[in-house]
């Protein structure tokens, strides 16, 4: 029996959907049953996932709505790069995401967790998988997600100081803050970033062989 028929067969409750895409399975579990069943993809004998390659956070804002012209810029250019996006947000907006390998039996897992903009507390699996611990505070670091249980969550990439969640999608690219050294004070302090944020506005292709079609001439 594959691991997808398996998984669907099994029935287990805290799974809501099983997705395959390139050989690929990613299973969508509910936030609520997530230790559980998390105790249970290492400790099934037909599963046996006993090593937690990563985890991982997911900012959704947006999602599907491109902001930047890709494939036809290539031979007309760029016009503005930025269009109008909606002011709702759709939820859940966040994810926590998951891989794992089984070593006995040679397979690979993605499991997704979604969460709500107001509630983005999930389980730590660092009880069962002890590797999770930097995993988990960096997802708390960059995204903002709160792993219930963890034994030390506290940043690990920026500093204690930090303002915000640099991976959000919403986070101003100039940053909210920048930090200087203070020689009245002696200390390095942070004030507001003086930096103005504004739209990326790439210029147009030179005439040049890349951006022509195949046959045409520079001549």
């Amino acid at each position: 029996m594959s691991l997808v028929e398996y998984l669907k067969s099994s029935n287990f409750s805290a799974v809501t959907e099983v997705e395959t895409l390139h050989e690929e399975v990613t299973l969508c579990v509910d936030k609520s049953g997530w230790h559980d069943f998390a105790n249970i993809l290492k400790t099934d004998p037909k599963l046996s996932f006993d090593v937690l390659i990563d985890v991982c956070g997911v900012d959704y804002l947006h999602y599907g709505l491109t902001e930047w012209a890709t494939n036809e810029v290539t031979f007309t250019g760029y016009s503005r790069a930025r269009t109008e996006l909606p002011d709702t947000i759709e939820e859940p907006r966040f994810a926590s995401v998951y891989h794992f390998l089984s070593t006995e039996h040679n397979l690979r897992l993605r499991v997704k967790v979604m969460l709500e903009s107001n509630d983005l507390s999930i389980a730590s699996v660092n009880d069962i998988w002890p590797v999770a611990n930097w995993f988990e505070r960096e997802a708390y670091d960059l995204f903002g997600i709160v792993y219930e249980g963890h034994p030390d969550l506290r940043r690990i990439l920026t500093d204690y100081g930090f303002i915000g969640h640099p991976l959000r999608k919403d986070f101003p690219l100039v940053g909210e803050v920048e930090i200087g050294y203070d020689a009245a004070k002696e200390a390095c302090v942070y004030h507001p970033v003086d930096i103005q944020p504004r739209v990326v506005v790439p210029k147009v292709v030179r005439s040049d062989a890349r951006y022509n079609e195949a046959g045409d001439s520079n001549e």
